[in-house]
């Protein structure tokens, strides 16, 4: 029954981000991206602020200045960025498909500076894995766009900051880490928006509005992902992940008018594919 809402958890969850990139997109058709990322991230650090204060946790903390916590809000600013001008320049169910290797480069990153062992089989999967992100990008054919790499540069951040966060002192909570994830996200959205030129526009009710339900949804699937995760069991959990590229497809096909195309579905599979094994390989080994 734990396995089950778990799942069911999970699930939800990632429904709560891709509704989160689905009102990200939609408000960027008059917000600049740098402008969106600095008013999300304002509005996050203040919810988990809020968390963090109410159970009683300090904002303030001496390892809050580690190697490894900065390694992390480097990655979720670098991967942050890139992901939101993916979803905001390419096809939400592109960006979503190629966002699906994270696990893989999380798995490559674990072994190639944390030491972890990883044999044959999963250095397969991995390969095989990155092929599919070429087969969504399709380089040197007539529908490759180069706005396509960002969301390769965002798995490449968010793997980065996921790989420094099993090294983050354990003095440092989740919430504290949410916080400050959030909260770089505040200078370097107006820094990118004085870098690019574009001047910071007043939202109407509607923007804000949709900024609203971007911090609700993507705050809810947070917190029903850890729910997830403490529930069930992380092999059973964790491949329903995965179904955010589903709702994706969905997301851009009935709001964005969005056609997918062979090449998508066929890289996206090919990367789910891996991700599962590397997944099943090594709950395998950890039994």
């Amino acid at each position: 029954m734990e396995n089950l809402r778990g799942s069911l958890l999970m699930v939800a969850a990632m429904a709560g981000f891709a509704i989160e990139d689905m009102f990200v997109k939609s408000m960027s058709a008059r917000l600049p991206v740098g402008e969106i990322l600095a008013l999300l991230g304002a509005g996050g650090a203040i919810i988990y602020a809020i968390f963090a204060r109410v159970r009683g946790e300090r904002l303030i903390n001496r390892d809050l200045i580690a190697g490894s916590v900065i390694l992390r809000n480097l990655g979720e600013l670098v991967g942050t960025i890139a992901f939101v001008s993916a979803i905001v320049f390419t096809p939400l169910a592109q960006a979503s498909a190629i966002l699906q290797a994270t696990p893989l480069a999380v798995t490559l990153g674990a072994a190639l500076f944390l030491g972890e062992t990883v044999g044959w089989r999963r250095w397969s999967a991995i390969t095989v894995g990155f092929v599919g992100v070429l087969i969504v990008i399709r380089p040197g054919t007539e529908g490759f766009s180069a706005l396509s790499l960002f969301a390769v540069v965002a798995v490449l951040g968010l793997a980065g900051r996921d790989v420094a966060t099993r090294r983050v002192p354990g003095a440092i909570t989740s919430l504290q880490l949410a916080t400050y994830g959030f909260g770089v996200l505040v200078p370097a959205g107006l820094i990118l928006a004085w870098v690019m030129g574009t001047p910071l526009v007043a939202p109407d009710a509607v923007e804000w509005a949709q900024i609203a339900g971007a911090l609700v949804a993507g705050t809810a699937g947070y917190y029903a992902l850890i729910a997830a995760m403490r529930l069930g069991e992380v092999a059973v959990i964790t491949p329903f992940r995965y179904t955010r590229l589903v709702f994706a497809l969905i997301i851009g096909w009935l709001v964005f008018d969005e056609a997918v195309d062979t090449a998508t579905l066929l890289g996206g599979a090919v990367i789910v594919a891996s991700g599962l094994y590397t997944l099943l390989r090594e709950a395998r080994l950890r039994r």
